[in-house]
């Protein structure tokens, strides 16, 4: 991953792309530091971890400048999630986060909210980077209460 993200960095320097450039910047920097504060080399699931917070961010200041009356920094925010997405995999669709989620359950052997982490973990080890576990955990506690 981090190999794909030099390559399309050092690409979008001979083309002078800025916008890409400096999102790829901010990427190799957000693992960077990951990678200080875990105080050991990110494996392909962390970098994913990585992204997926720099999107939620990235959306939550969509948000903001819009309700700010700021639509070209929302558009700067826009553009960058585009590049960070293309190196994600693709976001599952709410039927297939339902299906996931019985899979899960049945896996689990889930009864009760009790039974909620267990669930969590097999999602989570699963479906790393393809579904919104904030979303999917209402889910299953409604699944599961």
């Amino acid at each position: 991953m981090r190999a794909k993200i030099n390559a399309d960095l050092k690409s979008a320097m001979k083309a002078g792309d800025k916008q890409r450039v400096g999102t790829l910047r901010l990427i190799n920097a957000a693992i960077q530091s990951a990678e200080i504060e875990a105080k050991k080399e990110l494996d392909d699931a962390g970098i994913l971890a990585v992204m997926t917070k720099m999107v939620k961010q990235r959306r939550d200041s969509i948000t903001q400048y819009t309700s700010g009356g700021r639509p070209e920094l929302a558009a700067t925010e826009q553009a960058e999630i585009d590049v960070i997405e293309a190196y994600l995999p693709k976001q599952m669709d709410e039927a297939a986060v339902s299906a996931a989620i019985a899979d899960a359950i049945k896996e689990a052997g889930a009864a009760s909210a009790k039974d909620m982490g267990k669930v969590m973990g097999v999602l989570k080890a699963k479906y790393a980077g393809q579904m919104d576990f904030q979303k999917a955990s209402a889910a299953v506690k409604a699944a599961l209460g």
